[in-house]
């Protein structure tokens, strides 16, 4: 085993400490936690690397529009490139159609051109006397950019994939919609998962789950809630002693308060959807942008392991936005300037933070 390099400053970055994952796809992160993307990179920053393995994600999709659609086929299409075995689940009859509707990988001429502007406003950032300092490293930072790039694409959502992805790949499309229950999925979910057991050595391939519209109306087993709590426990159970990840997507505001209550509950990682009405006049006074957002992200919950150390995010409400129509892209909220003051970060709570009004002697 070669040696490492021994720090030289203070300011210096030891880039030996944070080990990467020579299989693609997979990252390592602390107490030994080991990530795969969700398909975004900016839903990979805010969640700390991406979703952890062994873990259960859910999604609460919005009654109006189909934004969680959006997370799913990212979440599925970043599965394919990485050559990574995949469960699909569908209310609809014929599941395996709906691959031809997730987005191919974008060309690298293009997320060069959307770094470019960020990676310039960053270096004006760093002072001129310390830049010697990251001259040692630099050849480390340029491989862990190329890591970054082989571990999470940006997705072209007017480019369906093409076959080279889809042809010779593990994917499993399963049914829900005349199901008279749930053993069904779950006997194809117990199946799917045993083929990536958890063992004591490296992490070779990894799987994802992705159930769309759980218990969707159009299913049979949509007023079985107890049925669908159980379920959902013994995926739980299942993945969290597997290398996979399962994303499972369901309307909250048609489930029961209490089930869907339970249900948020034994999410390890829990984000919400929501769409913008195209003429709220109110909301595009508060907020900037406003014009380019076609909907809101909400991170209620984010998945930590063998840690007791909370999570603390610099904004919990996010915009989603298609960067020239094309890439998906999450934004924090800002309030729009009023008065000659600067705006403000949007987060959490349902109104803008920041006065309308600062005078000189205020604080």
């Amino acid at each position: 085993m070669a040696a490492c390099k021994t720090r030289t400053s203070s300011f210096s970055r030891n880039f030996s400490a944070a080990s990467s994952s020579q299989t693609p796809g997979l990252k390592h992160g602390p107490n030994g936690t080991t990530f795969i993307s969700s398909g975004i990179p900016d839903l990979d920053k805010i969640l700390g690397g991406g979703f952890p393995l062994g873990s259960l994600v859910m999604v609460m999709e919005d009654a109006e529009a189909p934004h969680h659609m959006l997370l799913l086929r990212n979440f599925m299409s970043q599965g394919l490139v990485h050559n990574q075995p995949l469960l699909y689940a569908s209310p609809s009859k014929d599941p395996r159609g709906f691959l031809g509707t997730l987005p191919s990988p974008g060309s690298s001429k293009d997320s060069k051109s959307s770094k470019r502007e960020s990676e310039q406003e960053k270096g004006l950032r760093i002072a001129w006397q310390y830049k010697k300092y990251f001259d040692e490293n630099q050849h480390n930072l340029d491989s862990n950019r190329d890591s970054k790039q082989e571990f999470c694409n940006e997705f072209d959502l007017r480019k369906p994939m093409e076959r080279q992805f889809l042809n010779g790949k593990q994917i499993d499309c399963v049914s829900t919609q005349d199901a008279p229950n749930l053993v069904a999925l779950q006997d194809r979910c117990a199946a799917f998962l045993s083929q990536l057991s958890r063992n004591d050595g490296n992490v070779s391939v990894a799987g994802r789950i992705a159930v769309q519209s759980f218990c969707a109306p159009q299913c049979v087993s949509s007023t079985m809630e107890w049925d669908m709590l159980s379920f959902i426990r013994s995926l739980k159970g299942m993945v969290r002693s597997s290398n996979a990840v399962a994303v499972v997507t369901f309307p909250s505001t048609l489930l029961s308060p209490s089930t869907s209550k339970r249900l948020q509950h034994m999410s390890d990682t829990l984000l919400s959807v929501k769409a913008i009405p195209d003429e709220d006049k109110e909301l595009a006074k508060l907020l900037t942008g406003y014009q380019d957002m076609v909907g809101l992200l909400n991170v209620h919950k984010v998945a930590r392991f063998n840690t007791q150390v909370p999570v603390i995010l610099e904004a919990t409400t996010l915009s989603i936005k298609l960067q020239k129509r094309r890439f998906l892209v999450l934004e924090c909220l800002n309030q729009a300037p009023i008065d000659g003051s600067s705006g403000a970060s949007y987060g959490s709570s349902g109104s803008c933070s920041g006065s309308s009004k600062t005078g000189s002697l205020d604080f």
